[in-house]
């Protein structure tokens, strides 16, 4: 719930795309918030495009919305707040629809972006359905995360079928269209980004890459690793089998019945039986391979109606 009368709901008729509608969801980001609105709003009066910034404070226990409060009045920034902690990505979900404008731009509220990247992300959304910032070198990022994030951009990568640059950066523009067209599965916690992402590539949007360098960010992080890491693993999963099922279902069928069958050979040249083990095994392999068929059937049939 939040604390406007704002109408949130996303209209049938699509909005202008020639302004800009920039989403900062913040949760106990005093130290950066304060910052990031008067280089952001700066940088955005410099541009021809007409735009607006909301700041989706989530609940926070911190001066987070009383600093971004007060310089909104100045600056004509927007606030928009829940009364209770709901997340990251239903922060921005509260944002896109609340938006004005058919063009989303997300960015951080703890320093690390450049605001100067969101015209180039705005330029080179002209060529593309949606563009992400790409991390590269020399860009900020937690020694204790690293080993997590390069096994799940592994696996995403497997998934997808396609090297992914950056997974789940929180700048990128979109149009709003997007985002309602994916609105029922973008999850409201960490990763959002990260569903978006595979979401698209799975449905064949354009998605341009645009390298960025991110800086340390401001204040304490709120992102628990371990916690994060596993659901965020589990969301990846969900978004494929959504998408590509058998890419999730198929692999390891396939291990099974070949672990089954070496296993039966062995129980019958060593012991002149059929191992009960072996049949176990070929028959959860069996199972497995037709359940991801029904899976890829409704996945069809789900996108066809759709198209």
């Amino acid at each position: 719930e939040t604390t406007t009368k704002e109408t949130m709901t996303i209209p049938d008729i699509s909005p202008p795309t020639h302004g800009i509608s920039v989403i900062i969801p913040a949760f106990n980001e005093e130290q950066g918030i304060a910052s990031v609105l008067p280089a952001l709003v700066e940088a955005l009066n410099a541009s021809q495009h007409p735009f607006e910034v909301l700041v989706i404070d989530d609940g926070s226990t911190d001066r987070t919305a009383e600093i971004a409060t007060r310089l909104g009045g100045r600056l004509g920034v927007k606030v928009l707040s829940h009364r209770t902690n709901k997340g990251y990505g239903a922060s921005l979900k509260t944002g896109i629809r609340a938006a004005q404008y058919g063009l989303i731009v997300m960015m951080d509220s703890d320093g690390q972006h450049n605001p100067a990247d969101v015209l180039r992300l705005v330029e080179m959304g002209r060529d593309y359905d949606m563009v992400v910032g790409t991390r590269g070198r020399g860009s900020h990022s937690p020694t204790l995360r690293r080993p997590g994030k390069w096994l799940l951009q592994l696996t995403a990568n497997y998934l997808a079928g396609v090297k992914i640059p950056d997974l789940n950066s929180g700048l990128r523009i979109f149009s709003r269209e997007l985002a309602g067209r994916f609105m029922h599965i973008l999850p409201n916690g960490f990763s959002f980004t990260t569903t978006l992402t595979l979401a698209c590539l799975k449905e064949n949007f354009r998605i341009g890459w645009m390298p960025i360098t991110v800086m340390p960010r401001s204040g304490k992080s709120s992102v628990k690793p371990i916690r994060d890491g596993y659901n965020t693993f589990i969301l990846i999963l969900r978004t494929i089998v959504l998408f590509d099922p058998l890419k999730v279902f198929l692999p390891p069928s396939l291990l099974l019945g070949l672990f089954g069958m070496l296993f039966s050979i062995y129980g019958i040249i060593r012991y002149n039986s059929f191992p009960e083990t072996g049949v176990l095994v070929i028959t959860a392999a069996i199972i497995l391979f037709f359940l991801g068929i029904l899976a890829d059937s409704i996945s069809a049939l789900r996108l066809g109606m759709r198209s």
